[in-house]
């Protein structure tokens, strides 16, 4: 992380002085106190400013598209990236041609990406804020098609009274199923197995 050393006639004054060096906020830096300010001989001789350093915080949204555009262009591919940040995220959607790649078999590709871009900018930034990244809006998509599962094997569990154990899926899919299924009157929800090929167990009630 950038550092950088500044003065002036109050901590204050030095910290500002700083800022406008680094050009930037003071909710972007971090501040330690070098020297106090101290008065000279008679108020004159031999005074001392103040001395701080300010350490540069990288940006978390910043450092998430950076690490974006350097994997994308080692893939060799042309994309678009938007962002949303709300306080408890940071959202990304990919946009492009030949998007396959980058989502890859149910999205097991976009999920590895994903955990990489969340690593990268907490490491950089030394603070976690979550990462959701998407591609041309794949995880809404498969959200209405883990829904529309989740509403045909609950029914077929309701009728069979037998429960169905579906595929292997990552935590937050799973989640949209026990979400959907969790009022349902006649069926209830459950994981098994470990990651990473914990599952979701469809079950009727008793």
């Amino acid at each position: 992380m950038k550092k950088l050393v500044a003065s002036g006639k109050t901590v204050e004054e030095a910290v500002e002085n700083g800022l406008a060096q680094l050009g930037v906020g003071r909710d972007r830096v971090k501040v330690t106190v070098l020297e106090q300010p101290a008065k000279g001989l008679f108020g004159l001789i031999g005074a001392k400013e103040a001395k701080v350093e300010l350490e540069f915080i990288p940006d978390a949204a910043e450092e998430a598209e950076r690490f974006l555009r350097e994997v994308a262009e080692a893939m060799r591919i042309s994309v678009g990236i938007t962002r949303q940040e709300t306080a408890e995220a940071i959202c990304f959607n990919v946009t492009g041609a030949d998007l396959g790649i980058v989502i890859g078999r149910r999205g097991q590709t976009l999920d590895a990406l994903q955990y990489l871009v969340n690593l990268v900018a907490s490491r950089r930034c030394g603070r976690h804020l979550p990462i959701i990244l998407d591609a041309e809006q794949f995880r809404e998509r498969r959200r209405q098609t883990l829904e529309s599962l989740s509403d045909r094997m609950a029914n077929r569990v309701a009728r069979t009274r037998r429960e169905v154990v579906l595929e292997p899926m990552p935590s937050q899919e799973r989640k949209i199923i026990h979400l959907r299924l969790q009022n349902h009157p006649l069926v209830r929800t459950y994981s098994q197995g470990e990651e990473p090929n914990r599952c979701v167990v469809i079950a009727p009630k008793n």
